[in-house]
């Protein structure tokens, strides 16, 4: 827990998947809430899971959106 001794999450103007997992590993936040980055890249869990260059598989119903990754 952080020195608040509360749960706390982190918000604004965290854009890069890295940046998230900066925040959440060195114990400045529990928590990173991403709404406004949601409105700009709906699929930026997708961005996120592939950031470290590991390839997971799409949900079915992704794969006409994604034509080149691979599906469940």
């Amino acid at each position: 827990m952080p020195e608040a001794g509360i749960l706390t999450g982190a918000v604004g103007l965290i854009g890069e998947p890295e940046q998230a997992d900066d925040i959440l590993y060195d114990g400045s936040a529990d928590l990173i809430f991403l709404a406004r980055e949601f409105l700009r890249q709906p699929y930026w869990p997708i961005k996120a899971a592939h950031a470290p260059g590991t390839a997971i598989p799409l949900p079915v119903q992704y794969a006409r959106a994604f034509p080149n990754q691979p599906s469940r």
